[in-house]
C-alpha cells in the first residue's frame, strides 16, 4: 500500500494495523489488540446496533457518525484477523455484475462462493 494514493478507509486501516503490538497504555487501538479477538468483534456488532438505530431514527448526523465508529472496528477487527482491505476489494469486485439473490444462491453451507 505505500506506493499507492490511499482513500479514506485504506488510511485507517493502515494507522489500525501499526498499533498492532503498541503499547496498550499508548491507544485505543492497542488496548483493543490486548483483548483479543472476541472484545473487538464485541466492538464491531455494538457500533452496527448504534448504526442501525441511527439509521432507523433518520439521524443523519448518528449515522455519519456511528459508520466511522464501525469502519474503524471493522479496520481493527480485519488488522487483527491478518485480512487487508484490499482482500474485501476483491472480493467485492468478484461479485460485480451478479444479483445479490444469485450470489447467495451460489454460496455452499460454509456461506463460500463455489
Amino acid at each position: 500500500m505505500t506506493d499507492v494514493k490511499l482513500n479514506g478507509l485504506d488510511k485507517l486501516y493502515a494507522t489500525v494495523a501499526a498499533r498492532k503490538g503498541a503499547d496498550p497504555k499508548s491507544s485505543y487501538t492497542a488496548s483493543l489488540y490486548s483483548k483479543g479477538s472476541a472484545k473487538i468483534a464485541q466492538k464491531v456488532g455494538e457500533e452496527a446496533v448504534e448504526l442501525a438505530i441511527a439509521a432507523a431514527l433518520e439521524d443523519r448526523e448518528e449515522v455519519i457518525s456511528e459508520s466511522a465508529d464501525l469502519l474503524y472496528h471493522l479496520s481493527v477487527l480485519w488488522a487483527n484477523a491478518g485480512i487487508d482491505p484490499a482482500d474485501i476489494y476483491d472480493r467485492l469486485s468478484k461479485r460485480e455484475g451478479q444479483s445479490g439473490l444469485e450470489e447467495k444462491a451460489a454460496r455452499n453451507a460454509n456461506g463460500e462462493v463455489e
